[in-house]
């Protein structure tokens, strides 16, 4: 009998992705602070984040593969968290026109039973066009990017705000990178494709 996944994580777009691969899933909330530790890195910040979801589920799976998976934006020492207001995301964009942005996005399977993990990184570069403030107004007139790190939905419109995007999985910049998580699911006995 195949293993029960459980993605923690409430965001739609994560539960996208992971629809993809038409295999039998539930999500759970994970309760946990997000916040940056002192002098942590972008990539250890995502990695560490994406554990802690996982393990905050894993009481309510005792017998399950487990799915966590977080995202940090950086700029040199800047860091773009979900900007939740029109205002913070107009700051957002605006520091990040003319720049490269690397989002880190973590990535853990956890078996809840064996308590063996597997954690990986995957970032994807982004490079953003020199936005004029009309160009970042209009583009938060027409689409709802208040809950994606960045300010930027490349999925949607906000590709229009890019010169580039870099990596291994384009997936990863919306948030579950789907390839790096297939090898993890094989790799733990699950059928795929």
């Amino acid at each position: 009998m195949p293993r029960l996944l459980v993605l923690a994580s409430t965001s739609p777009y994560r539960r996208e992705l992971l629809a993809r691969l038409q295999i039998p899933f539930e999500t759970a909330a994970p309760q946990i602070d997000e916040s940056a530790l002192p002098g942590e890195i972008p990539s250890a910040t995502a990695r560490r984040l994406a554990e802690a979801k996982a393990r905050a589920v894993m009481q309510r799976y005792p017998d399950a593969l487990i799915i966590g998976s977080d995202q940090v934006a950086a700029c040199g020492s800047e860091r773009f968290g979900k900007p939740e207001r029109r205002e913070n995301a107009i700051a957002q964009l605006r520091l990040m026109r003319g720049k490269e942005v690397v989002f880190h996005t973590g990535l853990c399977l956890l078996d809840s039973a064996a308590n063996r993990v597997q954690l990986r990184c995957v970032d994807t570069h982004v490079g953003f066009r020199d936005l004029s403030d009309a160009e970042i107004e209009s583009y938060l007139d027409k689409e709802d990017a208040l809950n994606c790190a960045g300010s930027a939905k490349s999925e949607g419109l906000g590709i229009s705000l890019l010169s580039y995007l870099r990596g291994d999985d384009p997936n990863a910049l919306v948030g579950l990178p789907l390839i790096a998580l297939c090898d993890m699911l094989r790799a733990e006995g699950v059928a795929l494709p």
